[in-house]
């Protein structure tokens, strides 16, 4: 069995820092190090020595990266999300995140097995890092009912419903009422895209009416009100029911703060966002400068729920909500298409933009400049990006944490390095898109090597992995309810 060593780094974890060595043995962590012990002294002497040490001085040593929330090669009207599980997940490896939770999609009329198969053929050989999968039910019959407490013992053991999304999606209250019962039941979360659809198509329909077909009115369409309100139904019935509730992809205020309360009244209720909500605007990107503005381009960061009004604080709230622990993860909700082919189907009619941003390969350096920017510490870093979507969705003591046993999930991380963000030379992207939704946005940090279960996947050179290294990771039950 080979060994490999990381010496001389802090190691960070989601309650502090240390300095000590790593390691690692085969593909898991075999032990931590203080400065002095006897193993410590024994390497340092050369009477055990490793097969490879790393020079971590000077720089982080934290777990890989859980991104909780990525579609790869998603259906999306009409076509397809351009990262395949290969491409994506390599992108991910290049920004530090060793494992990803992907969303399997049963639309109406499929079969929830079937559509799980079909995921596993697609992602099975092609991942440069490890994947779990999220079962999306978007058919709340009876069968579908049945195959979720199947798919629990199978290792899928989260569920998503959308109150978005009439005639694809969309679960009305009853339905919704009857999937909370099973998870309730057999121990699965619900996870919910929170929107009220009906109330959105409504909008949409009289905005392409009045001739407001630009991509600003995707956004302005989407009100926060229709977030808050469906956040607060799914809430309610979650208590009605007794399930848990994960509510993702939260980007107005209002709602976030009812999930605060329903956290501090005892429930069971979690929230994640997005880099996205956290940086970006519907000013600063869609240009929010009246209803005749007419410019294609804010296509780019056309995603649902939608980029928020800076001048109404949703951004800075999100921030304080992330410090309080209200907000659980961050997850990405990568789902990227091209302007070209893609977005560019929506030029005349909004609602034809495929939804989604592409950043599954920046997370980990965005909330960082967090950390540099004073608004989170170096522990609260670790913990929303690894170890709490580790915990939340049942991987943790596998991953999200460098502890004994623990797979060798572990990133090398300089925080007095620096990342440009964007498409071309000396810039940071790997996805597979034309064009950056994070284009100019420098970071004061970034990620020199990441190990996946103990395998250097990339280094200073850059990525030195395989598309077959990734496996699929079984979870178990969420490991955050009370």
């Amino acid at each position: 069995m080979s060994s490999l060593l990381i010496s001389g780094g802090t190691v960070v974890s989601a309650t502090g820092t240390a300095r000590q060595d790593v390691l690692v043995e085969g593909e898991r962590v075999a032990a931590l190090l203080e400065p002095g012990s006897a193993l410590a002294e024994a390497i340092r002497t050369g009477s055990a020595v490793p097969d490879r040490v790393i020079d971590a001085t000077g720089r982080y040593v934290i777990p890989g990266g859980v991104d909780a929330h990525t579609h790869m090669e998603m259906p999306f009207g009409g076509t397809f999300a351009c990262d395949t599980f290969e491409t994506g997940t390599r992108a991910a490896a290049w920004g530090g995140t060793t494992t990803i939770i992907d969303f399997v999609v049963q639309a109406h009329g499929q079969r929830v097995q079937d559509q799980l198969a079909l995921w596993h053929e697609k992602a099975g050989g092609n991942c440069a890092v490890d994947y779990a999968f999220h079962q999306i039910i978007g058919d709340v019959d009876d069968e579908s009912l049945k195959a979720m407490s199947e798919l629990i013992g199978e290792g899928v053991t989260s569920f998503k419903l959308f109150m978005a999304y009439p005639g694809v999606f969309l679960s009305d209250d009853g339905q919704i009422v009857r999937a909370m019962q099973t998870a309730a039941d057999n121990g699965g979360l619900i996870m919910m895209h929170a929107e009220n659809g009906s109330a959105i198509d409504v909008l949409v329909r009289q905005a392409l009416a009045e001739g407001r077909t630009t991509p600003l009115h995707h956004g302005l369409t989407r009100p926060w009100q229709t977030e808050q309100e469906a956040t607060h139904r799914a809430i309610m019935l979650a208590d009605l029911t007794g399930a848990p509730l994960y509510v993702v992809h939260v980007s107005a205020r209002q709602a976030l703060a009812r999930i605060a309360e329903a956290r501090d009244a005892g429930q069971n209720v979690f929230g994640e966002t997005c880099p996205q909500y956290l940086y970006l605007s519907l000013e600063d990107q869609l240009g929010a400068r009246g209803e005749q503005w007419g410019d294609f381009e804010g296509a780019k960061w056309v995603c649902s729920t939608p980029l928020r009004s800076r001048a109404e604080g949703h951004q800075d709230e999100l921030w304080r909500y992330l410090r309080t622990g209200d907000v659980t993860a961050v997850s990405t909700d990568h789902c990227p298409f091209c302007m070209k082919d893609q977005k560019e189907r929506g030029i005349g009619d909004f609602s034809r933009i495929p939804n989604g941003i592409g950043s599954v390969e920046h997370r980990m350096d965005l909330l960082f400049q967090g950390v540099r920017d004073g608004r989170l510490s170096v522990a609260r870093w670790v913990d929303v990006c690894c170890t709490a979507p580790a915990r939340m969705f049942g991987l943790y003591g596998r991953k999200g944490v460098i502890t004994p046993g623990a797979d060798a999930d572990i990133v090398i991380y300089d925080p007095d390095g620096h990342t440009s963000i964007g498409i071309g030379p000396g810039r940071s992207h790997h996805m597979n898109m034309d064009h950056s939704a994070w284009e100019g946005f420098e970071i004061d940090g970034h990620v020199d090597i990441v190990l996946s279960r103990g395998t250097v996947i990339r280094d200073e050179t850059g990525y030195v992995g395989s598309r077959s290294h990734g496996r699929f990771v079984p979870r178990g039950l969420s490991q955050n309810l009370i």
